[in-house]
């Protein structure tokens, strides 16, 4: 471009300089893989995209990080900046897959990290996501990978929790927040409900599918995941109605909840509580 067209589109906002020695179009600045393409130019070889933004270009989508992570070796001179997180790790080409002409984590060891180091939540919601739609050869294949990649981390921290969340993960959830929703009731001592439970009629044709159910206590846990409009509130009220004649107790979340679990928890008391004779 020259020298002056450089300083033309950094003055008139055409060009961005999000770190020292890069340059990027403006209108590519909220772009994950221009930003990660930028982050590596900048740090040089040998690097690796890693953490979250290796789970977001993998197509995790609960992810939602604005902050290019990456890993070097720890002889390698690189630092943090604003909008970039350097991550000292030793790591073999064996564990980089090329994702758009992009060096990334494989998935595995994506997963085992931010199981141990990132939010509880997200990352229960990330290796949900991961086993969705997989064989149940391939997701038992995925979760051994992931253990093993566990259980090889020098860095002792968050294995037993990586332990347990990877554990409890299915791969059944339709959506992050029915994931998140599960790891809260088990979290507040519930026991371990199952995902995307069917309900048949006396021919073995499905009627329904809950989120999230306690068969041997017919409690139901519903999420609601999007405005919940007249028309859809009658249904699920009918819906409800014909789950309680058939002996269930149907529980509704919201968005809100998950913020505030608290009026949901304590619907679930009341149920276990007239269920089974007890709290949990």
């Amino acid at each position: 471009m020259g020298r002056r067209a450089v300083l033309e589109g950094l003055a008139t906002g055409v060009l961005a300089q999000p770190w020292r020695g890069v340059l990027i179009h403006a209108a590519d600045s909220l772009n994950l893989a221009t930003l990660a393409q930028a982050a590596l130019l900048h740090v040089g070889p040998p690097a690796a995209l890693s953490g979250a933004t290796s789970l977001a270009l993998h197509g995790i989508s609960v992810i939602d990080d604005p902050v290019v992570h990456l890993s070097v070796p720890a002889v390698k001179r690189a630092r943090s900046k604003p909008g970039l997180v350097v991550h000292r790790a030793e790591f073999q080409p064996s564990d980089v897959v090329e994702i758009d002409g992009l060096p990334v984590f494989s998935i595995d060891l994506a997963l085992a990290d931010y199981l141990c180091d990132g939010d509880e939540r997200t990352a229960f919601a990330a290796v949900d996501q991961a086993m969705a739609g997989l064989s149940t050869d391939h997701c038992q294949a995925l979760r051994k990978n992931v253990r093993d990649r566990v259980m090889d981390r020098r860095d002792r921290r968050g294995i037993h929790r990586a332990q347990m969340l990877l554990a409890l993960a299915t791969g059944k959830a339709e959506s992050p927040p029915e994931s998140i929703l599960r790891l809260i009731v088990v979290e507040a001592g519930f026991p371990v409900p199952e995902a995307q439970y069917e309900i048949a009629d006396i021919d073995g044709r499905k009627l329904y599918v809950l989120d999230i159910a306690w068969p041997e206590v017919r409690i139901a846990l519903e999420y609601d995941g999007f405005a919940a409009h007249e028309e859809r509130q009658q249904l699920d009220a009918e819906r409800d109605r014909r789950m309680s004649g058939r002996g269930w107790i149907t529980i509704r979340a919201t968005a809100v909840d998950l913020r505030d679990p608290d009026r949901v928890l304590a619907e679930l008391r009341d149920a276990f509580k007239l269920r089974s004779g007890h709290h949990t």
